[in-house]
């Protein structure tokens, strides 16, 4: 159980602290293997249920002592660590106000992400899913402020710029900007990007897939691979091969 602490830098310390005593040698649990080519970080292998427990305990224990400029603060002290567990829990403490979220958290978001803070794509992802998304859901008004984002030289930032968009547009709103997003995105060579882009453009599909297989069809020459078989996996077996064999190989 995670006992109150003081200020908000003494429980991002003594989180930090807890974590530690949760990990596990990688022999048991090795998260790397899920992450190719990002060296910017590591891992204390808690795994994801100790780590969302600790989190909530963390939620209960300052709940009311703590405002989420709070929360804010204490993800600003754990963003920069270079554990993922230790950014994970930062995100999903934030995340536990989002019902107090304000418009100013998105510009915090950004710094986190193109100081490299975010450091790899599950990282980048959650913050997307439980912090940026909501945020979005509450303030639609921002959501027009992600469209430069496609254009920025981080790539956690430019990934952000269409992943942001995901939890939005499941509720039926930001799906012309997926497209328009991922227009601007398919001439990124980033590996990470095309992906990111294939599960946006995959999850519109599940809204609308006749809208899908035309934006494919119209765009099959300069849509990247990597981003077109993702983006077919719902469509029938057949209509994907069909697919698939107007994509270029390169």
């Amino acid at each position: 159980m995670f006992h109150p602490q003081k200020t908000v830098a003494a429980a991002a310390a003594a989180a930090a602290r807890e974590l530690k005593t949760l990990s596990r040698p990688a022999g048991d649990f090795d998260a790397s293997r899920y992450f190719r080519g990002e060296r910017n970080f590591a891992f204390l292998n808690t795994g994801t249920v100790p780590m969302r427990t600790l989190a909530r305990s963390i939620c209960l224990a300052q709940r009311e002592q703590w405002t989420v400029d709070d929360a804010v603060r204490f993800a600003d002290a754990l963003m920069p660590n270079r554990y993922l567990e230790v950014k994970s829990v930062g995100l999903e403490v934030l995340a536990g106000f989002r019902k107090e979220f304000r418009p100013s958290l998105l510009a915090r978001c950004k710094t986190w992400l193109a100081r490299d803070y975010s450091a790899n794509w599950a990282t980048t992802d959650a913050m997307c899913g439980i912090v940026i998304g909501p945020l979005l859901l509450k303030h639609p008004a921002l959501v027009p402020q992600l469209r430069a984002w496609a254009g920025h030289k981080n790539m956690w930032v430019r990934r952000a710029s269409i992943v942001g968009l995901l939890k939005p547009m499941r509720v039926g709103r930001t799906i012309d900007q997926v497209y328009a997003t991922a227009r601007r995105l398919h001439p990124d060579r980033n590996d990470l990007i095309h992906k990111a882009v294939g599960w946006a453009l995959r999850d519109a599909g599940k809204i609308d897939p006749v809208r899908l297989e035309r934006y494919l069809r119209a765009n099959v020459g300069v849509i990247p691979r990597t981003t077109f078989r993702y983006a077919i996996e719902r469509f029938s077996p057949r209509l994907r091969k069909e697919l698939l064999a107007l994509s270029p190989k390169r």
